[in-house]
């Protein structure tokens, strides 16, 4: 089965939640169009193709995936607002993924502010791949410790992991700075916070969940290139090596990819295509490659190779 790790959906039940919001984020129909504002960033327009599920699956079929895995848009701030604000937010998203097209799946997503590991179980129960988080939650050694208990029960329960660009409630997000243009949080917020969130996944997160798989989006903001620089400054270079840490290919194409194959290997890449943020790239990296980011890296990514992690002392 050929997929796709990495999209996002609005769905019905998902714009009417925001809808009724009066602080961001929420929606607003504005000249017949439904205009998406979030914390710290400008305005967006959601396009009427975004909006309908059945031409979403078509592009699915058209791009030759059989199966797109699609996440919450963490920098949307969801998951990072105080839980009597996201939880609703948060199922509304839920309900609207698993009343997709069968082409699509999804990952499961939480109210961070007071996510519990039960919480996990459920998601999974219901059929969901497994987590995301935003980069911001596992950014820092405190954030990864307060995740920590959901962290074990996906490791536990052997589903992955999904890291994505966004705040999470301890964590300010990424903002807009006056005058710089709309692209700028994505370009500079978006991959420091990536980068930021494999460096310390891989030097502290691995030691305490080393059976954990776990998928960077936008290809951890390229970390793993640097990693001649956290060599030089005595840091942990393992990660390179880590065959349970996987990198979609979302809004690259394909120098940078070529570059992390060189420095992670191919096994370790996944196609990602960030739909319908951006359309994926040209793939120019030949079939084989093709068929690994597709088919083989990703079956290993969501079934895994090994048996699951053992139960550890959380509630």
């Amino acid at each position: 089965m050929r997929v796709d790790i990495h999209q996002h959906l609005w769905t019905e039940p998902l714009v009417a939640a925001l809808a009724r919001r009066s602080e961001p984020p929420f929606v607003r129909r504005i000249e017949g169009e439904w205009v998406l504002r979030i914390p710290g960033e400008p305005e967006w327009a959601l396009q009427p193709a975004t909006l309908d599920l059945e031409a979403r699956a078509a592009e699915v079929r058209r791009d030759g995936v059989d199966r797109a895995l699609v996440a919450l848009s963490s920098p949307t701030g969801i998951e990072a607002l105080p839980a009597g604000e996201a939880r609703p937010l948060v199922e509304a998203h839920l309900e609207g993924v698993a009343a997709a097209p069968g082409c699509f799946a999804a990952w499961g997503a939480l109210a961070l502010d007071d996510a519990r590991p039960a919480e996990v179980d459920d998601l999974l129960d219901r059929g969901f791949v497994g987590l995301s988080l935003p980069a911001g939650a596992i950014a820092t050694p405190a954030g990864l410790e307060r995740c920590g208990p959901l962290l074990e029960r996906l490791e536990r329960r052997g589903a992955p992991l999904f890291v994505h660009p966004g705040p999470a409630p301890w964590r300010a997000p990424v903002a807009h700075p006056g005058g710089a243009p709309l692209w700028w949080p994505a370009l500079t917020g978006y991959v420091a916070e990536m980068n930021a969130a494999w460096h310390a996944f891989t030097a502290l997160g691995r030691r305490e969940h080393p059976h954990l798989r776990v998928a960077f989006a936008m290809l951890a903001g390229g970390a793993p290139l640097h990693l001649e620089r956290l060599a030089a400054r005595g840091g942990p270079t393992g990660g390179a090596t880590d065959p349970d840490i996987y990198y979609d290919t979302s809004s690259y194409g394909d120098r940078t990819v070529d570059a992390m194959i060189r420095c992670v290997g191919i096994d370790q890449i996944v196609y990602g295509s960030d739909r319908p943020v951006v359309g994926p790239a040209p793939w120019a990296l030949g079939q084989a490659a093709r068929h690994a980011a597709l088919v083989e890296n990703p079956g290993r990514l969501l079934a895994g190779s090994r048996a699951p992690a053992p139960a550890r002392a959380y509630a």
